[in-house]
């Protein structure tokens, strides 16, 4: 073999990444609590890029609607108004959320408060007349019987032995004031840090995209930087689609159910409409668990309404999985059914809600170079299939 310069640097960069890689699985705690450090320490501005990718889809929405090239005619109006385009609509775009924010808060918060304090006096009224139902239907049944009078509880005791409960707890809550105090005004500050930064991004997006391909392209060949932006590409597009049509799609929705329960003069219209816009955001389940808990409160007011909102859930949602959610949503993540149930399952699995939301345009984008990677090793050995 051949000993030469190249050779020998090739070597010495082989025994120096497996001496690293050895430190590290040796001393796997150490890289770990040093990993958790960098993290921490980054950590707002990966949330700040988060916000400014979930920010930029309304935004660029808004800048190429209000403020197109049709606007102005003359280049020199034109050069003027887009000036001020990215400004103004990133503004627009902030005030929008926290118009969502500030409905959530003044609305649907003090209604939702307003439903669970008198939930506990409905099912205390509920119970009663479930248990005598129960009674004259299985009254034959012993079993049955037996059971239906352990269901028999206290209502009185119980409310008493939760606000017990918090009394006791006080003192506890007293004493972790500060530590709470202190975890909240660092939550603050990380999201105020996350928050600028990402309006810098927004506002510079088209900078940092010439600066981070100008790095690219000094250390990486052009054949690899173009491969890597192809995918970038893809995965923005894919991303930016899914968001903005789930997030229509759960608007809509939302907005079906609290029209309808008006005009069927459902109770709890309100909140089981931002209920299930909200919960309509998880793809596939999202929907049946607003289901589930809207039929809940409005079982304990009247069993035939919340019959009635069953009836009503399985017709709306037959009428938004057929014509809406293809017309909204349509192919935006390219992905079949099963593998998006797959998605939606691996990802709760490993992160809960946010990665149901995640992994479906992930997989997506998987799917997709995967598949044009199939067809183009086929094309290559000339195999063709209908």
């Amino acid at each position: 073999m051949d000993l030469n310069k190249e050779t020998m640097r090739k070597i010495r960069e082989l025994i120096l990444f497996t001496l690293v890689i050895l430190i590290a699985l040796w001393k796997y705690n150490l890289v770990i609590d040093f990993l958790g450090f960098i993290l921490n320490i980054i950590f707002p501005f990966l949330l700040g890029g988060a916000i400014a990718f979930i920010l930029n889809v309304p935004m660029s929405f808004l800048e190429g609607k209000i403020f197109g090239n049709e606007q102005a005619e003359e280049k020199q109006i034109r050069k003027s108004i887009r000036k001020f385009a990215r400004p103004c609509s990133l503004t627009l775009t902030i005030l929008c959320v926290v118009g969502v924010i500030a409905l959530v808060m003044f609305v649907v918060i003090p209604q939702l408060g307003s439903t669970f304090v008198g939930l506990g006096k409905t099912i205390q009224d509920f119970m009663p007349t479930a248990i005598a139902w129960m009674e004259d239907m299985f009254h034959n049944n012993k079993e049955v019987m037996s059971l239906i009078e352990s269901l028999d509880m206290d209502w009185d005791k119980i409310l008493n032995s939760v606000a017990d409960f918090f009394k006791n707890g006080a003192g506890s809550v007293l004493a972790t004031t500060r530590s709470a105090a202190r975890s909240i005004i660092s939550s603050v500050t990380t999201f105020f840090i996350a928050f600028v930064f990402s309006c810098y991004i927004l506002l510079q997006k088209e900078k940092l995209r010439v600066q981070v391909q100008k790095i690219f392209y000094a250390y990486l060949t052009k054949n690899v930087v173009e491969k890597i932006l192809d995918i970038c590409s893809l995965t923005y597009r894919t991303f930016s689609s899914f968001l903005a049509g789930q997030c229509v799609e759960a608007l809509i929705l939302g907005l079906m159910f609290f029209v309808t329960m008006g005009i069927l003069r459902l109770p709890y219209a309100l909140l089981v409409g931002v209920l299930i816009a909200f919960t309509a955001l998880i793809p596939i389940f999202g929907a049946f668990i607003g289901c589930i808990v809207g039929a809940f409160l409005i079982l304990m007011v009247n069993p035939v309404q919340a019959f009635t909102f069953v009836v009503m859930f399985l017709v709306l949602q037959q009428i938004e999985g057929n014509l809406i959610y293809p017309r909204v949503v349509g192919n935006s993540v390219g992905l079949p059914s099963i593998w998006v149930l797959a998605a939606v399952s691996i990802g709760g699995s490993l992160m809960g809600v946010v990665g149901m939301l995640v992994f479906i345009p992930l997989v997506s984008v998987v799917y997709i170079l995967f598949r044009g990677d199939v067809y183009k090793r086929l094309e290559k050995k000339g195999i063709e299939f209908e």
